[in-house]
C-alpha cells in the first residue's frame, strides 16, 4: 500500500525574509553583505571565534535556509572523530543540526525555516533563530577543539561541553 499525501495550494509569502533579516542585522551593527535579493552573509564575533552566517531565500519553495560556519578547520585525520561528535551533538538538538561543510572542512549549524502558508517571517522568529544558533555554536565549539586539537575522544569532549559553568574566573 502506497501512502499518498494530499496537499492544498497555500500561498507562498511574497515578502522576502532577508529584508527583515537585514533590518535585524543593521540594528545590531553586525557586518554583512547582501549581494542579491536571495543571499546574505553575516559575520558575528562569538566568545570562541568568528561565525559566518549564510541566509538563502528560495521564493519558489517558500523557505529560508540558514547556516552558521565555524572559523575552525577539521584536519583529514580527525574527520571520523568530528563526525562521531556531530552525531552525539545532533541527538541533543531540538532545532537545526550540525554538519561538516565539505568545501571548508569546518563544522556548521544548519536550519531551514518553512514559510509556505504564512504571512511571512517575523522579527521574533529570526531573533530566536539567531539566538539558538549562537547558543549552540558557542556551547559546542570547545568540544570540537577538544577533539581536533586536544586529542580527546568524542565522548570526553561531549561531557566537557555539557558542563554548566557558574560565574567567571
Amino acid at each position: 500500500m502506497t501512502a499518498t499525501l494530499r496537499t492544498e495550494s497555500t500561498p507562498i509569502p511574497t515578502s522576502n525574509p532577508l529584508d527583515v533579516m537585514e533590518e535585524l542585522v543593521s540594528a545590531n551593527e553586525w557586518r554583512y553583505d547582501r549581494s542579491n535579493d536571495e543571499e546574505m552573509i553575516v559575520e558575528i564575533a562569538g566568545q570562541w571565534c568568528e561565525y559566518r552566517m549564510f541566509f538563502v531565500w528560495q521564493a519558489d519553495l517558500g523557505a529560508m535556509y540558514f547556516s552558521s560556519l565555524f572559523d575552525l578547520k577539521v584536519p583529514a585525520n580527525k574527520k571520523r572523530e568530528a563526525a562521531e561528535l556531530l552525531s552525539m551533538i545532533n541527538e541533543r538538538l531540538w532545532l537545526g543540526h550540525f554538519d561538516l561543510c565539505s568545501e571548508e572542512s569546518a563544522p556548521m549549524f544548519r536550519h531551514t525555516i518553512l514559510l509556505r502558508g504564512t504571512s511571512g517571517v517575523t522579527v521574533e522568529q529570526l531573533e530566536d533563530l539567531m539566538e539558538a544558533a549562537l547558543c549552540e555554536c558557542e556551547r559546542y565549539y570547545p568540544a570540537f577543539q577538544f577533539v581536533i586539537w586536544g586529542g580527546k575522544k568524542p565522548e570526553e569532549a561531549m561531557q566537557a561541553a555539557m558542563l554548566e559553568t557558574v560565574g567567571e574566573a
